[in-house]
This record gives C-alpha cells, structure tokens and sequence, in this order.
C-alpha cells in the first residue's frame, strides 16, 4: 500500500515553527496562491494578517514593512505589470538598492525581476498580501480606489453644476474628468458648504491625502484619501479652474463658479507643488448679495461710530486685521451703505470676492500690467466717487490713494495692522507724510473674529458654580466672569462676530499726527473720545454669553501681555534688606539673574527695534546675523537664557537652527520664540510640534514682542 505525503505550503512550516495554536492541524498545499494560505493560515490559527507578518519576517529574519512611508519614487522603477504579476509593492530605493514589499520572500523570481526592472539591488521586507494588494490597487488604479471610497457614502443631495464649463473643458484630461473623480470633487465641496467652510485644504501627507475644512476660522480633518486619488482630485479642480493640469511644478492660481442645490458659489483655487504631490486651498465664497452693515453683526456703539465715518465725502478710511478677519465682507457692507443712484463706485481688488451690482470692480491682473496703483490712477480718470482699494500694499498705492482722498473722494482701503491706531503709522511706513496723514485720514477700523457659542449646545455657568481652572485664570485676567461656556463636540461653536475697534480722526487727533505725537498718546486721546479696544468688545461678548474667554484668548493672542500689565511688583521698602551692603547684594544678585537673549535675525531694523524693546527690559542681548553665525556661538560654549529666532535667514534658517539646537543635550532646553512674516497656520503648528516655545508674526507689535518674550521666560523657568 502507497502512502500519499501531502506537500504542505511555506507558510504552514513558519506557523508549526512559532508554535501558533491549531498549526499542527493545518493543511494547505504548496500550490495554494499566497492570498488563499495567508486566510487558512491564519483563521486556522486564529491570528490576523498583522501579527501573522510579524512571524514571518521573524522566521526569515527580514524586517516589516511600513506601506504607508512608501516613496513616490520608488513606484517609478518597476512597471505596473511586474508588480501586480508577484504582488510585490516598491517601498524605497536610493542609487544602488530597492526595497520591496512581499508576501512570499520564497519566490526567487521576485528579486530577479525587480532587480532586472530597477537595475538595483533588491531586498525584501514582509507585509501581508491583502494590504499590499490595497497599495497596488489606490497607486496604480486610483479610480477603483475611489469607488471604493464612494461606496457607503450618500451621494450629494444635488447636481453639482460647474458654470461656465465648456464641454471641451471637461474631456481636456481623461483622468481628471473621470466619474468617480467628479464625483468625489462634488461631494467634497457640497460638503464644505453644508459645514460652512470658508477655505478647502487638499494636501500631501506622506503617503495619504488629507482634506481640511477651515471653519469658523479653525481648520479641522476632514477625511482622506490615498496619495494618487488626491493627485486626480487636484486635476480634476484645476480642469474646473481651467489650469494647466500638465503643469506640477509651478504654482498656478485660478477662480471657477459652481452651484449646488440652486445657490452659487465662487472658488479661488490656488496650487503650489508639494513633495510627489499638489497641495490646492480652494477659498468658497458665497457669491449671494454683499451683506448691509446692520446684518455684518458690528456692536451698536461701533456701528454708530462706522456709520459716521461713512458720512464723509472725501478723505481715507482704512480697515486692518490679519488674513480672514472679515476686512472684505465689512468693506462690502460699508459699499452698500454709500451706494446710491447718484454715486459713483469703483473698486479694484485681488482677487474680487463678490458682484456688487451697480458697482464697477476691476480685477489686479499682474502679468498684464493692471497693478493696485495703475488701476487707481485710471479710475481716477473715471469721475468716482467712492473708491474702494482691495489692500494697499506699496508706497505707490498708498500715494495715489491720497492724492485721491485730497482732491474729494473718499476712498476706503484695507491695511495690514494690528490696531487701528497702527494705521498711522503705517501710512508713514509707507511714504506718507505726517501732514498727508492728517489732512486724509478720516478713520481706521481694526477687526477680528471670534467664534460664537452654539445657543443649541451651550452650558450655564451660574453665578455660585465653581469655574474651570483655565476658566478662572482667564476669568482674572480679562476682568469678566463667563455665564456661558460652549458644549462638547463639533458643534460647540456655530458663527462668528465681529470685534471691532474704531478709530476716528478728530481735530484734536488730526493735529497730534501732524505734530508726531506717538501712537500711546493718539490711542489715549481716541479712548477718551469713546473709542473701544477689542479687548473690551470682546470681554462684552464673554459677559453676554456670546462667545468664551478661551477663544478670547485665541483670536486676541494678548493674554501674555494682559497678564504682565496685570503684574505689579511689590514695594521696594518690602523686599530690600535694610543697609548699603544688602542694597548692594541685591544688585548684583540682580544682574547675574539677568536673562540672556541671542538675537538672531538677517535684518538689521529688526535687530534694532528688538534689541532697544529687550534692553529696556533690563535683559542681556547679543546680536547674530544669520543661523550659521548662531550655532557658532553655541558651539564656541556661549549661553543663552532664550534664543529669538528669525524663520528666514541666508546661510542657515531658522528651522534648521532649531532643529539643531532641540538635537544638542547643551541647548535642548534653551526656549526658542520664533520670528516670521508668514501668516500659515500649518507653518506654525509644525515649528511648535519640533520645539519652537512661541511664535510671533512680523511685523511684530512691540508691546506683545516683550510679553510674549516674558511670558516665554516665566515658563521655561517654572
């Protein structure tokens, strides 16, 4: 009698080796395909795919694979046909090697056919077949990868209609304009505008794509996706914003107009290469009618206050405020306050955020010649008006539009400032004369945006209720006691409102600029003609339960500086011994305590100010021009009690400074305050995750610069 020895598969020997229960009863043959064993093996032995890789690398004594890092081009040096053949995924390569992932290291013909494709060494690393198959399917079928994504999810409530789309448009790129691609594009827009998102975020993240929805001002995760399916979702929007979709190296910037369930929307699409990849901010603007004032939400004694600014037929008005602090949708309501039929209005912006009807708007194109001050200089040929300038950004602008104001229009403009008392001196900044400031200027309206407690998911604070320790903290430094506090969860806050302070020029104030009186005193003789700090705007919102003091905290960002003006040190008679020698002792304690600041930064202005701000503080300072000549410092055993640090630099930047000091056990702990022009909100969560102790954008306000720099020291020597 013959006895039949079944030939059992590879994978059946490594699960007997490890000794996994229910191994000995396996019995998978050795023709089974890898996919088919992997399942037996392991249901047979009541283990996942995981853990299962993780004994076969061990047994072969190879790594295991990490899929997610794997590099864009790495993909590039095998074909298509010879991954799916082996079901192989390439993970990483350099000159002379390549990594792949496997599922069969005892398949011969894996190293030889990569090795052949790539003309590199190969070596293997271990991931289970199903994963690596998922891989092949979102890199190399990103369609199918997005079906997949799309299965489960309720279609969009309505056609998303694309206007002004030729059908030309729609087949310029047969991948961008597939149907599952479109589909996906819909939904992540119909989406936003549901959330009431004001920007799209689509971007690179190692090996996934991210979506983003900035709302209410704070941008959150959204979903994602795989690398490639983001890369088609990009083309797909530049088809729609009619840019060249062949073009990844160069950023492009383009607008398109869709609807959605009847209503109309404009998008300013923007694209800017990222590494193996595009990263597209879509800004959604509600294409509707412009807002009045009265619907903006601007508290009554500010409105009261705009409005009669507003009552001026000539001179300038300017609004200040960071990047998406409502300067534009207030401007728009401030236009539709003085339209009329027997006014004429003209404006000229970049981009133009909405039609205003019965408003001529003419667009900056740049590469065309149609510049902020071209533009104004012909508009004043057009008998205006009113005149609105989407930003004065240059010492031409800022001329023209006086001249404008001095020969009888009004003209209204937005500025970068933090206050609006600052707007003085930026005009100077800019060229302008302190007698052209004074004579023109009518007012200046400083504006941001907090966010609005949801009524729906609000808490009553009661007046015996303990507060929350960061309640209590903030609750003393801002003076006012909370009634609300927001719930939990996403809808905690819904909306936001206007603080707003307004500046108007007096007589009286007219006079002081043309005198030079600094910006305390011009802020001291508006304070006493009843203007209002966003401070106290906003403490009146906390105390109407209409917004919180964390978000206070958020969107002023001067806590640090309220909490140092708060300080008051106690009396000399109470902590100075009594008698020269302890006078003396005291002074020289006092000057061995005192903080030592490496000054970094490639600006000589800006060494200045801040060094003239940090010795007035009684601090040490010491000067570096660049990054390089920083670490030599640090190198040469120099010490530093805080390091302000210039993003910026030639030679060596600040990022790499820092990164350099947190990987030195002598200057890890060194506290780093960050100095830059960028307004990226990205930018600065990545510099803090590396080490970064604060961050302060430029130009910088000097009374925050010294508290925040305090407040930075207080910390690190807590």
């Amino acid at each position: 009698m013959t006895t039949t020895v079944r030939a059992l598969h590879w994978l059946v020997g490594v699960a007997q080796r490890a000794s996994l229960p229910g191994a000995e009863a396996l019995g998978t043959h050795v023709a089974t395909p890898a996919a088919t064993a992997w399942r037996e093996v392991a249901a047979g032995c009541a283990i996942d795919a995981d853990a299962l890789a993780a004994r076969v690398a061990g047994y072969f004594r190879l790594p295991v694979a990490q899929l997610r890092t794997a590099q864009a081009g790495a993909r590039r040096l095998i074909p298509e046909s010879v991954v799916r053949r082996h079901g192989i995924f390439p993970l990483r390569a350099d000159d002379k090697h390549l990594v792949i992932a496997t599922s069969d290291p005892t398949n011969l013909n894996v190293e030889q056919d990569a090795g052949f494709a790539s003309g590199r060494n190969v070596t293997l690393e271990i991931a289970p077949p199903g994963d690596i198959q998922d891989m092949i399917e979102a890199t190399y079928a990103p369609e199918q990868s997005i079906e997949s994504m799309l299965k489960g999810v309720r279609e969009p409530a309505a056609d998303l209609l694309v206007l002004e789309e030729t059908s030309a448009d729609r087949i310029s790129a047969d991948e961008a304009g597939s149907g599952p691609v479109v589909q996906l594009v819909n939904l992540i827009l119909q989406r936003a505008t549901e959330r009431g998102a004001s920007d799209i975020h689509l971007q690179p993240a190692g090996n996934v794509g991210v979506v983003r929805y900035r709302v209410d001002g704070v941008l959150a995760n959204a979903g994602q996706m795989p690398l490639p399916a983001l890369n088609r979702v990009v083309s797909r929007i530049k088809v729609m914003a009619k840019l060249d979709i062949a073009d990844h190296m160069r950023p492009q910037d383009g607008r398109a107009k869709i609807m959605i369930a009847g209503h109309a929307y404009e998008l300013r699409i923007s694209t800017v290469p990222a590494r193996g990849a595009q990263k597209c901010v879509i800004r959604v603007l509600d294409a509707g009618q412009a807002k009045q004032l009265s619907e903006v939400g601007v508290p009554e004694p500010e409105l009261l206050r705009l409005r009669h600014l507003l009552s001026y037929r000539d001179g300038l008005i300017v609004v200040t405020g960071p990047t998406g602090s409502g300067k534009t949708t207030t401007m728009y309501a401030a236009l539709q306050q003085v339209h009329s039929e027997d006014v004429n209005i003209m404006t000229v912006e970049d981009p133009i955020e909405r039609e205003l009807p019965g408003v001529t708007q003419i667009q900056v194109e740049t590469r065309q010649g149609v510049t902020f001050a071209s533009a104004l200089r012909a508009i004043l040929r057009q008998d205006p008006d009113v005149i609105f300038v989407g930003e004065i950004r240059d010492a031409e602008t800022a001329a023209v539009a006086a001249q404008a104001a001095l020969t009888g229009h009004l003209v209204l403009a937005t500025l970068h400032t933090n206050d609006a008392v600052g707007a003085v001196r930026r005009l100077a900044d800019l060229g302008l004369d302190a007698a052209t400031i004074a004579s023109t200027l009518r007012g200046a309206v400083a504006q941001r945006l907090v966010r609005r407690i949801n009524p729906a998911s609000a808490v009553h604070v009661a007046a015996d209720t303990p507060l929350l320790p960061d309640e209590a903290r903030l609750a003393q430094i801002y003076g006012t006691r909370p009634i609300r506090r927001p719930g939990a969860g996403d809808a905690s806050y819904k909306g936001r409102l206007p603080l707003m302070q307004v500046f108007e020029v007096t007589a009286e104030i007219a006079q002081m600029i043309s005198e030079g009186k600094p910006a305390s005193a011009l802020e001291q003789a508006a304070e006493a003609g009843g203007m209002r700090s966003l401070r106290t705007v906003g403490v009146q919102y906390v105390g109407n339960g209409q917004t919180s003091l964390s978000e206070l905290e958020r969107v002023l960002g001067d806590v640090d500086e309220a909490r140092a003006e708060a300080e008051v040190p106690p009396p000399v008679a109470d902590v100075v011994p009594r008698g020269t020698i302890a006078i003396a002792a005291l002074a020289i304690a006092d000057i061995e305590a005192q903080p030592h600041v490496l000054l970094t930064d490639d600006d000589g202005a800006n060494r200045i100010i801040a060094r003239a701000l940090l010795e007035a503080q009684q601090y040490k300072v010491t000067e570096a021009q660049d990054g390089q000549e920083a670490m030599e410092r640090f190198e040469r055993g120099e010490v530093f009690d805080l390091v302000v640090l210039d993003l910026d630099m030639p030679r060596k930047g600040g990022r790499e400074v820092l990164l350099a000091l947190r990987a030195s056990v002598a200057s890890a702990s060194v506290p780093v305050v960050i100095l830059t022009g960028s307004s990226d909100a990205e930018l600065e969560s990545s510099l803090l995750e590396e080490g970064a102790d604060d961050y302060i954008r430029k130009p910088f306000d000097p009374r925050r610069f010294v508290s925040r720099v305090k407040a930075t020291l207080r910390r690190s020597a807590a």
